[in-house]
Parts: C-alpha cells; sequence; structure tokens
C-alpha cells in the first residue's frame, strides 16, 4: 500500500472524532488535531465511553473514575481548541459494535454533519509485540465504519431520527488512527509540544509525568539531516475520488 504525505484540505472542514476512550484522541492523533485546528478546520470530539474502568486504584469508585477523566478530557480538548466535547454513556470495557451503538454513532454523524470522520482501525488486532490493542478500540473502529456506510446516508435507515431532525449525511472522508496498514502521513512535528502538554493533562492516566514525557520524547525520530520529526500515520478512505 503506497503512503501519501498530507496535504492540507483548501476549504475549512467540520471534523468530527469519535473514540472509545477520554485521552484516545490525544495518544492516537494528538498532533494532527492540534495542526488540524491551526489550520482553521473545525474539530469536534464524541467519546463513546466516560473511561469508568481507567484506574487500578481500588479504592476509587467508578463515579470518581468518571469524574476525573471528564475532567481531564475536557481540559485537554480545551487546552487543544476542540470546538466541541460529547461523551456517551457506554460502559468502558464492554463496548461492542452492535445495532444499538451503531444508532448512536448514526446520530452523531447526522448532528454534527463532518465532512471529515476519525476513529481508529478496527482491523489491528496487535498494537506491537508488547501490547493487545483494547477491544474498545477496534470495537469504535468498527461501529463507526458500520455507522458512516450505508445507514448515516440513507433517508430510509432509522426514521425515527429523520423525524427527530437528524437528517441523512454522508461523510468525505474517513481517516482511521491507529492503524498498522497506514496509507497516508501527517507532519506534525511543530505540533508534538502542544500534543505532549495535552496528554499531561491526563493526569489519572499517565503515571509519573517526568517519566512519561521521557518516553513520549523517545517516540521521535531523526530525519537524514539528524533532526527530530514527528508523524502519525493513517488509514485513510476518500469517497470523493
Amino acid at each position: 500500500m503506497s503512503i501519501e504525505t498530507y496535504i492540507p484540505w483548501s476549504e475549512k472542514k467540520e471534523i468530527l472524532v469519535i473514540l472509545a476512550h477520554p485521552d484516545d484522541p490525544e495518544f492516537f492523533l494528538g498532533g494532527t488535531i492540534s495542526r488540524w485546528i491551526s489550520e482553521g478546520h473545525a474539530v469536534h470530539y464524541a467519546i463513546l465511553t466516560k473511561g469508568d474502568k481507567g484506574s487500578s486504584d481500588p479504592t476509587l469508585t467508578p463515579a470518581q473514575i468518571i469524574a476525573h477523566r471528564i475532567e481531564e478530557q475536557t481540559a485537554a480538548a480545551d487546552f487543544l481548541g476542540v470546538a466541541s466535547l460529547e461523551f456517551l454513556d457506554n460502559p468502558d470495557g464492554y463496548l461492542v459494535p452492535d445495532l444499538e451503538t451503531r444508532k448512536q454513532v448514526v446520530s452523531l454523524i447526522r448532528k454534527y454533519r463532518p465532512q471529515i470522520l476519525v476513529t481508529c482501525d478496527p482491523l489491528n488486532l496487535f498494537e506491537n509485540r508488547r501490547y493487545i490493542n483494547h477491544p474498545d478500540h477496534r470495537a469504535a473502529g468498527q461501529v463507526v465504519i458500520d455507522a458512516a456506510f450505508p445507514g448515516a446516508g440513507n433517508i430510509f435507515f432509522y426514521p425515527e431520527l429523520v423525524q427527530a431532525g437528524l437528517l441523512p449525511h454522508t461523510v468525505e472522508e474517513i481517516w482511521m488512527s491507529l492503524t498498522g496498514q497506514p496509507n497516508v502521513l501527517v507532519d506534525v512535528t511543530g505540533f508534538f509540544e502542544t500534543r505532549l502538554e495535552a496528554l499531561k493533562m491526563h493526569v489519572s492516566q499517565i503515571g509519573d509525568p517526568i517519566a512519561f514525557e521521557e518516553r513520549v520524547r523517545s517516540w521521535l525520530e531523526k530525519d537524514t539531516q539528524g533532526n527530530f520529526k514527528y508523524e502519525e500515520k493513517f488509514r485513510r478512505i476518500n469517497f470523493t475520488r
């Protein structure tokens, strides 16, 4: 599969990022989100769960975990300049791409009417040699793709949504982050520090902030001139060409 370099769109876009957990947007594509916002695009977040299992501290209740994670994700989104943030009530760890969740996502697509829809790659089972990709990540990617076509754009799907004013909408592109089969690279070297600061707002998730920053900086690569560079990879489906 050939890999292209991202070329900015010539017109402003509405971009909807739908992922499973608070912190997924910043971890998966925080640099790209920052770049898109700097280019004048409107980026919206819809998070399918509230991250109620995102802790190993047995003294915390799910409600306390949710409160922390909503606060952290809100702070990170505000820092990046995200236009809107919405949380759904699906339970963390139990997300499945069933028909009810698909309807939720169709509703989101019809509500926000994005040209660009962003999720993660449902085919990425093994993130690398040391990790299994979280099943919620894969479920989120699958349900977003299933909702985007054919349900979101076809008036005969979910007539009750049409009656509620959520009219059919077809996206121009789907971008899948966290992929092992990228076909587009986005140079976000100039947005690395912004991404890092947004990630550090997820205090409950990163552990020791100094060790975390060192680990994230170790992900940087060097170009042929010895300069550090940072790119984010996506699998993009473009319905307009």
